[in-house]
């Protein structure tokens, strides 16, 4: 991703799910553009491939309430059909909470995407503070 200012990298070593996400937030926090590389199982490369197409375009808060939603699809049963439209295309892994280990797959790019944006948060929080020295 050119111009990437936000990244994390995630691993699942039970699998051997293995990437990268690349962010590029513009000033007024909205996801202008994003990518992965890496490689995994089916499970973890489809929902990294459909994180990508559905935050893109989104301001950074509404791409961590995205990843919040999907963990709570993944792992309850009390999900609401209003979250299941919220959450869009990605809830059709809903049914992976049948099989734990695989929850890890799915959710990897989501905790990566929420890594990536937290820690560029603490760096601007930090920048912010140097620079009012």
């Amino acid at each position: 991703v050119p111009k990437a200012n936000a990244h994390s990298h995630g691993l699942n070593p039970l699998c051997g799910d293995d990437y990268e996400l690349f962010v590029a937030i513009t000033d007024d926090g909205m996801i202008k553009d994003i990518g992965f590389q890496g490689s995994g199982c089916a499970i973890s490369k489809s929902s990294a491939s459909l994180l990508t197409s559905i935050v893109k375009g989104k301001t950074v808060d509404e791409a961590l309430r995205l990843a919040k939603d999907f963990h709570h699809l993944v792992t309850r049963d009390d999900v609401s059909p209003e979250q299941r439209a919220h959450i869009g295309r990605p809830a059709i892994f809903e049914g992976v909470k049948q099989y734990p280990v695989r929850v890890k797959c799915a959710m990897l790019i989501w905790r990566t995407l929420e890594d990536a944006l937290q820690r560029r948060d603490r760096q601007q929080a930090t920048v912010s503070t140097e620079e009012d020295h």
